[in-house]
């Protein structure tokens, strides 16, 4: 390939997003302090559904998914970061710049796929709740799943491979954080416009296609609860309903703003800020959202605490 030869020993630069003043020092240490909630968070998320059996449903099945998600992404980014500002070295080398790329891209688009999931199981719980263990068994689970995984991917091999296939001359300074590609292309001194076309059309496959699953869903779902007899039955729905639908309004509004606007519409500072909502930031918020609204989720945590204490 083109850029073995032309690029194998040039790294670029990540600029970042924190200087070493007084202030920027305590936004990282903000910064830090949010990895570590997210990460523990979703460990203790993955490691609960695992654990407990009476989570080994639908349901909990794709919210462990959804935290392995959310666990992996902030790892591909913040690390990275913490490191380049702690040590002050900004390098990063092109395999690196590349893998940065492909898991970020991957796990973006798995999120995607997941969160139209969630959406549909819903649907099926509440509006055909006889149907459900036919419609949503462990194996249909499983593959909606493990087709997440795929179609995310595929997008992310698409993606780097394209990316790394054009030269890059004169500035290497990539003005954000990580390796983000439309950061990337702008510093490619070949034509990229076709490529940032088709990154736009799969955009819309993967942001606008899960976004109808999902709002065709709650649509139904809502209908349904409406016309519940019971008021605990509707409580319950409202309650489950309302955390993945707050999970939904945070990740793809962020996504909808940061991937759906013309380059000439992008600014620097922009992207950065809001690519912290939804890869350091969203990945925290979800498991608090699920588990404080979520009495199966904090009975199993109560449960393996007590089993700590116990000694069990």
């Amino acid at each position: 390939m083109a850029w073995v030869n032309q690029n194998i020993s040039l790294d670029f630069i990540l600029l970042g997003i924190f200087n070493h003043s007084p202030t920027h020092t305590l936004l990282f240490s903000l910064i830090l302090v949010i990895f570590t909630m997210a990460f523990m968070g979703n460990t203790a998320m993955v490691l609960l559904v695992y654990l407990d059996t009476q989570l080994h449903t639908p349901m909990y099945l794709l919210l462990s998914q959804l935290s392995l998600v959310d666990l992996m992404l902030i790892c591909t980014t913040v690390p990275k970061m913490a490191f380049n500002y702690l040590s002050g070295r900004k390098s990063i080398s092109l395999a690196g710049c590349g893998t940065q790329i492909f898991f970020y891209v991957s796990l973006l688009g798995a999120e995607c796929f997941l969160l139209a999931v969630m959406a549909y199981d819903r649907y099926v719980a509440i509006c055909h709740p006889l149907r459900y263990p036919n419609l949503m068994s462990h194996k249909i689970c499983g593959l909606m799943a493990a087709s997440s995984w795929i179609l995310g991917s595929l997008d992310g091999i698409i993606e780097v491979a394209v990316a790394l296939s054009f030269t890059y001359c004169g500035s290497r300074l990539i003005p954000h954080f990580f390796c983000d590609v439309p950061a990337l292309l702008i510093l490619s001194c070949t034509n990229t416009l076709t490529f940032q076309r088709m990154i736009f059309i799969c955009c819309v496959i993967m942001l606008l296609f899960p976004v109808s699953v999902i709002l065709a869903s709650y649509v139904r779902v809502i209908q349904a609860v409406i016309l519940m007899a019971s008021g605990e039955g509707r409580r319950k729905a409202f309650t489950t309903c309302s955390s993945h639908l707050m999970v939904v309004g945070m990740y793809y509004g962020a996504a909808v703003f940061i991937f759906m606007r013309p380059t000439s519409h992008r600014f620097p500072t922009q992207d950065k800020t809001v690519s912290i909502l939804y890869t350091i930031l969203t990945p925290m918020l979800n498991p608090l959202i699920y588990s404080l609204r979520n009495k199966e989720v904090a009975r199993a945590f109560m449960k393996v605490l007590g089993k700590d204490k116990s000694g069990e």
